[in-house]
């Protein structure tokens, strides 16, 4: 009798997923289960809510863009799932909610094991950092859909805020400070410009450097949130610095940014000098060395800066149309 056509004969290996599965929960097995109902592997992820009076709960979505292209090109895959985290928990921690949970989505042609685990041990880490529970996910394989070597990422969080401590930048007004949180370099926005900007060579020589993952300011905005000491948080992704905290200002405002209070790391110097671009584009496609920017009143800045030591004031709110302006 001729051999029988298999799944895996159509590429799609059914046993390296459930080793996947294993693998990933040995890396969560010592993980904290705060409020997790059952465990990983099943087809939904339970979660309790207990010890809200109102809760709101918010939630995020998002992937890591191009600079996937960099892990592929030094086969270096264990920094990414964090930035996947950053850039879902960043987000949702900008209207006062801490994030509860995590779920992913790993997409590929031919599941590799160690690739994969890899990247998943990158997530595993951004959720401690987050503070979140992993609570599941999804891997798909699919023959000739990617290319060899290649995946995909995608991100879920939920997170809760009690509805009275809801932040949404209704409360910022003429005089409020704005306070720059760096960045840890490039974050994940702005690669399809990158790849641009330095042939093949050029890249491989500075792709170690744009990997460094996307900075988690949970922590960082958590006593902030708990002590109600802002009244508006921008985090600083696709659009940049002057593209994203107008996100955040009711009408009738603008803010001024002191240029020379934000941290150009070298990596925004070398890419503005050597592709020739206009300042005035490179804040509005990077985050310039600021991942987060909080808008408080001037009483409360001591006390945030005591809560993040490499925080710092960067410019201010006037009245205006709802831009940023640079100074």
């Amino acid at each position: 009798m001729d051999k029988k056509f298999t799944y895996k004969d159509a590429g799609v290996d059914i046993e390296a997923g459930d080793q996947l599965v294993v693998g990933i929960k040995n890396m969560t097995k010592n993980m904290p289960k705060k409020n997790m109902l059952g465990g990983l592997g099943g087809f939904g992820g339970a979660y309790e809510l207990l010890g809200y009076k109102n809760p709101v709960l918010v939630s995020g979505t998002d992937g890591v863009g191009t600079k996937l292209k960099l892990a592929f090109m030094l086969d270096k895959h264990d920094t990414v799932g964090i930035d996947l985290v950053a850039m879902c928990v960043n987000d949702i921690i900008t209207g006062g909610a801490l994030p509860l949970f995590f779920l992913d989505y790993f997409a590929t042609g031919k599941l590799k094991l160690d690739q994969a685990e890899s990247v998943i041990s990158g997530i595993v880490e951004g959720c401690k950092q987050a503070d979140c529970v992993l609570l599941g996910g999804e891997t798909a394989e699919m023959p000739d859909f990617y290319a060899d070597g290649e995946y995909d990422l995608a991100g879920f969080t939920v997170g809760v805020v009690e509805k009275e401590d809801i932040i949404d930048g209704r409360e910022i007004k003429v005089g409020d400070i704005v306070i720059g949180v760096p960045s840890t370099g490039v974050h994940s926005n702005g690669f399809s410009m990158v790849r641009k900007i330095f042939n093949e060579k050029e890249l491989a020589g500075v792709a170690e450097e744009l990997l460094v993952p996307t900075r988690i300011y949970v922590k960082d905005l958590r006593p902030i949130i708990k002590n109600k000491l802002a009244n508006g948080f921008a985090h600083i992704t696709g659009g940049g610095l002057t593209g994203n905290i107008p996100r955040v200002l009711p009408g009738g405002l603008d803010v001024v940014l002191e240029k020379e209070k934000i941290s150009h790391l070298d990596i925004f110097k070398t890419m503005q000098e050597k592709a020739g671009i206009e300042e005035s584009d490179m804040f509005r496609v990077f985050n310039m060395g600021i991942g987060m920017v909080i808008i408080a009143e001037k009483d409360n800045v001591n006390r945030i800066l005591s809560f993040i030591s490499d925080a710092k004031v960067i410019g201010e709110v006037i009245l205006g149309d709802g831009k940023v302006i640079l100074k």
